[in-house]
């Protein structure tokens, strides 16, 4: 299938800073819809740090000509579509501590003054309690931290307690100013305000890399017991993941607990995570390449996410991907899916982590059949169907638009979006 504007292929250009050989969940998730979009026939280019293997570079999370950058690009190659993966901090994120008016990112003139359709895809939208979580809470801090260490803390908090509203504002003027936003949830679609949104699921595939190993020999390779169940926790080491609740609960004998912890390269946060348990194990391998991934989902048998906070989870759809069930933290992104019969969802306490192991032994084949029924929908090759298909709408709405302007409050004006950037 090849999706096309009149007799060519749609042009797209996607924006991520982060992108292949970078670490991160962002840059993961643009390269393999980039892939995924050019199999279907699409001419794609990506814009990236220059840290990135993109087609062009010069964006970065602190650079403050991020829009000048991107507005000179989109006019050297006029795309049909821009498509931006957009997660505040990776575009310079400013919360202001007296003026919440003042909050910004660095991409804001790009959306403002861009000729091109741009379409979103939204990675980042927290309820006022999950946002609150984000800082570490000032009642958790040692108290040996020195006084300046505390006023800073302090200062953090109040910073976040005043600038909710303004990190609201920032995503719902990007839907506003975009032809179409993308999120991964129903509660993701909800918390922007539904207008504009399109749901499709965040991707994951099952890759396997032909090594031919079963799974005993995988354990083995990780030094991971091959008798009993094994859960995975995977991700950045950030007190946000919650990983202190599994230190704390009573896994039960047939389970083991397998974590990797990889550095954070968007910050300097750094959590570190006690496995004294026998059935607790920490990899220690920092960023996993997609083979040490695909070998160890292959080997596991649920996910476990004790989060905080989540807007959304790839590992979660990774693990699905591998007929994985999960177990999370009850918090609304994970309790749609666990209203699925993909996983389930608990508070977050020790015990109840504990239980829910137990439970899934249980009814784990229950929850690998619904599993089954729900992969195909997040296949790369279906995820990237549903994108061409919006790309094709919204390209041949700008065409329409000519003559007929886009309705304002939903759609953007181009006719007036031109003249405002004449002026």
């Amino acid at each position: 299938m090849v999706i096309e504007l009149e007799s060519r292929p749609l042009s797209i250009l996607l924006v991520s800073p982060e992108f292949p050989p970078m670490s991160g969940g962002i840059g993961r998730y643009t390269y393999n819809l980039k892939k995924s979009l050019i199999e279907l026939g699409l001419t794609v280019q990506v814009v990236c740090d220059g840290r990135g293997n993109g087609e062009f570079s010069g964006i970065a999370q602190h650079n403050a000509r991020n829009s000048e950058i991107l507005l000179d690009l989109v006019d050297k190659i006029n795309p049909d579509i821009v498509h931006v993966q957009y997660e505040p901090g990776l575009y310079g994120l400013k919360l202001d501590m007296l003026n919440p008016a003042k909050t910004s990112t660095n991409i804001d003139s790009f959306y403002k003054f861009c000729e091109v359709p741009i379409i979103t895809t939204f990675h980042s939208a927290y309820p006022f309690r999950q946002w609150m979580s984000l800082p570490i809470p000032i009642y958790e801090l040692p108290q040996n931290h020195h006084l300046i260490k505390r006023a800073k803390r302090m200062i953090s908090y109040w910073t976040r307690l005043i600038n909710y509203r303004s990190f609201h504002r920032l995503n719902t003027q990007k839907l506003t100013l975009s032809a179409a936003g993308i999120v991964f949830s129903e509660f993701m679609s909800k918390t922007l305000g539904d207008e504009g949104c399109h749901l499709i699921f965040h991707g994951g595939e099952r890759k396997d890399f032909g090594s031919g190993q079963i799974k005993s020999e995988i354990k083995k390779s990780y030094s991971i017991p091959e008798q009993g169940r094994i859960a995975l926790a995977l991700g950045y080491a950030t007190a946000t993941k919650g990983w202190d609740m599994i230190e704390k609960m009573d896994i039960p004998d047939h389970w083991t607990i397998v974590i990797n912890a990889s550095k954070n390269g968007s910050n300097n946060e750094e959590y570190h995570i006690a496995t004294r348990k026998r059935n607790l194990i920490n990899l220690h391998m920092d960023f996993l390449s997609e083979e040490q991934l695909s070998a160890l989902f292959s080997c596991a048998d649920a996910v476990i996410l004790p989060y905080k906070v989540s807007s959304g989870s790839g590992i979660m759809f990774d693990g699905l991907s591998y007929g994985l069930p999960f177990i999370a933290t009850q918090l609304a992104f994970f309790k749609e899916f666990a209203l699925r019969g993909l996983g389930i969802a608990v508070k977050r306490k020790a015990e109840a982590f504990s239980k829910a192991l137990l439970d899934l032994d249980i009814s784990y084949d229950k929850y690998v059949k619904k599993i089954s029924d729900f992969k195909n929908e997040i296949t790369w090759h279906e995820v990237a169907k549903r994108h061409a298909e919006l790309y094709r709408q919204i390209a041949k709405r700008k065409e329409q638009a000519v003559a007929l302007p886009l309705e304002v409050g939903k759609q953007k004006s181009y006719l007036n979006l031109q003249s405002s950037r004449a002026s």
